[in-house]
């Protein structure tokens, strides 16, 4: 059973929050408090009680703009202690997503929240505190790559994607609708889909050759276009993006 605090200034989404967690059978308790200041004042207090303690906290579900100390704020003063409580993010701002998993965060929950979605990070907390199921999941399917759009869990088309952006230890996804950024480091979606045809040509892109429109030599440089994009071809990659566009070219 977990305990847990929710924190956001607004006061409709906080009784809104306190509401689900309060309802998920997995919460032994939770409160709340209306900015960061005062919860941080509340979780020094369960961190003197001790992970055992009568005050202890185990998650902080957490919102991130909030007037003086932000969410970030919060959540970076939270990591230089030795036990900390885990961090869920709850916020209507998809930008953040990056600067929140470097900060160690269980989870990025979008608002407007759905109950089906806090329940699956409600999950994640508590599989890392020892207190979930073991449960089987299926396994995932190649053709399509969930990912999640104003807390709605949608699922891409690999086929559509053009090509893959690295952003530290995630990756964004560019079709030709949009973009999606998703917890998968690029290295692991090279080998994932290099059957598929996604070949790298920087340390920063994964691109699909069915999508590439053109080949570009200029001065000694290689490029290629994607789309609207003009995306610049490292070195030590060219010969193999040429060897390959043209074996592909010659089917």
């Amino acid at each position: 059973m977990l305990r847990a605090l929710a924190v956001d200034d607004e006061r409709p989404s906080l009784e809104e929050l306190l509401y689900l967690l309060g309802a998920d059978s997995r919460i032994a308790t939770v409160e709340g408090a209306g900015d960061a200041t005062e919860a941080l004042r509340r979780i020094n207090r369960a961190l003197e009680s001790g992970p055992d303690g009568p005050d202890a906290i185990d998650v902080v579900f957490l919102d991130i703009h909030m007037p003086g100390l932000d969410g970030l704020d919060l959540a970076r003063l939270l990591s230089g202690f030795a036990e900390p409580p885990l961090i869920v993010f709850v916020t209507a701002h998809e930008d953040f997503a990056v600067q929140a998993f470097d900060l160690k965060a269980v989870d990025y929950v979008l608002k407007p929240v759905r109950k089906e979605r806090l329940a699956e990070a409600v999950r994640r907390v508590a599989q890392l505190r020892g207190a979930a199921p073991r449960i089987t999941v299926s396994e995932p399917d190649p053709d399509h790559l969930p990912v999640e759009l104003g807390g709605v869990t949608r699922f891409v088309a690999v086929d559509d994607i053009t090509h893959v952006e690295a952003q530290g230890d995630y990756a964004r996804l560019h079709t030709g609708k949009g973009s999606h950024l998703v917890r998968i480091p690029l290295s692991t979606l090279e080998e994932r889909w290099r059957a598929r045809g996604f070949v790298r040509i920087h340390r920063r892109h994964l691109v699909s050759l069915r999508h590439i429109s053109e080949l570009r030599l200029d001065a000694g440089s290689v490029s290629v276009l994607v789309g609207t994009e003009e995306l610049q071809v490292s070195r030590r990659h060219a010969r193999e993006l040429r060897d390959l566009l043209m074996r592909r070219t010659a089917r």
